[in-house]
């Protein structure tokens, strides 16, 4: 059995699906095929941040992520054409 959840799984299961997956170590997330993130125990998460956790105030998990700078190389531009394009098929 591989260490991962599906949306599936989470939406029926919630958060004891992912308490199952966590005993067998960090859960990599995929979106479109590409790692997107990773689910660690707090006990992980921890160790890694040196004991501390960073206070950010007021903020959720999903403003925090869209927060951060893109990864890609694709300018808006590029996006919007391709969007458009697949608009006019």
């Amino acid at each position: 059995m591989s260490n991962t959840l599906t949306a599936t799984e989470l939406r029926h299961r919630g958060m004891t699906a992912v308490e199952e997956v966590l005993q067998r170590g960090s859960v990599p997330i995929v979106k479109r095929n590409r790692p997107a993130g990773v689910v660690l125990s707090e006990a992980e998460y921890l160790r890694l941040a040196g004991g501390k956790v960073p206070a950010v105030q007021g903020q959720t998990a999903l403003q925090w992520l869209l927060a951060q700078p893109a990864a890609g190389a694709r300018d808006r531009q590029e996006i919007d054409a391709c969007f458009a394009a697949g608009r006019n098929w």
